[in-house]
């Protein structure tokens, strides 16, 4: 299979460039030596819950035909601390390095500071996912005293609360997914529900 080095750079606006960011990139590429790079070119806000080239990219991961990830920051690829922490996951999981040309940081296995910080973004990671489980914790227990009956309903729907707080916090369907170890249309369920009890009446 024919793999390649994946570079990804996002701006918030249609108004921006990305000249600065893929000027970079490329720059940083030739000095590595990696020839074969395709790029992932994202003209929208870090807030949006979807960006068409990001979910190509991580398609493109998946398939087993990306060797590596490059940027130019971190925070051009999260979308929130909650976000960064999932693609982090993800690419630990699938064995893909992450690289930041501007930050230094370098999670490839040959490199030497690599695997701290990668352990240090990792922590990172799961402190993130302890706070998100106190926060809906948090909120079960102000509903219970609020009088919410909470019970027990039917599948999909007896994790609602903890959809909508990962919701809040600003992920997508898929990563809310991935987090949860829920069905993508599970979760599409859920919201759909939600949006649907707050249309009113006509």
């Amino acid at each position: 299979m024919n793999t390649f080095t994946a570079a990804y750079v996002r701006v918030s606006t249609k108004d921006q460039r990305t000249d600065s960011q893929l000027r970079e990139l490329k720059r940083y590429c030739q000095q590595r030596g990696w020839k074969k790079v395709e790029f992932f070119a994202d003209k929208i806000s870090g807030a949006k819950s979807t960006r068409p080239e990001l979910d190509r990219l991580f398609k493109e991961i998946r398939s087993g035909r990306v060797e590596r990830v490059v940027a130019y920051k971190l925070d051009r690829i999260g979308r929130s601390v909650t976000h960064l922490c999932l693609l982090v996951d993800e690419l630990t999981r699938l064995g893909i390095p992450l690289i930041c040309c501007s930050q230094g940081i370098d999670t490839s296995e040959g490199n030497p500071c690599g695997k701290f910080q990668l352990d240090v973004m990792k922590a990172f990671c799961e402190f993130e996912r302890n706070l998100i489980r106190d926060r809906v914790n948090s909120g079960l227990a102000a509903a219970r005293a609020r009088g919410v009956r909470l019970g027990r309903p039917s599948r999909p729907h007896k994790r609602t609360a903890e959809v909508l707080a990962l919701k809040a916090q600003g992920l997508g369907v898929r990563a809310i997914s991935r987090e949860l170890g829920m069905a993508v249309s599970s979760v599409h369920s859920v919201l759909a529900r939600k949006k649907a009890k707050r249309q009113p009446a006509r």
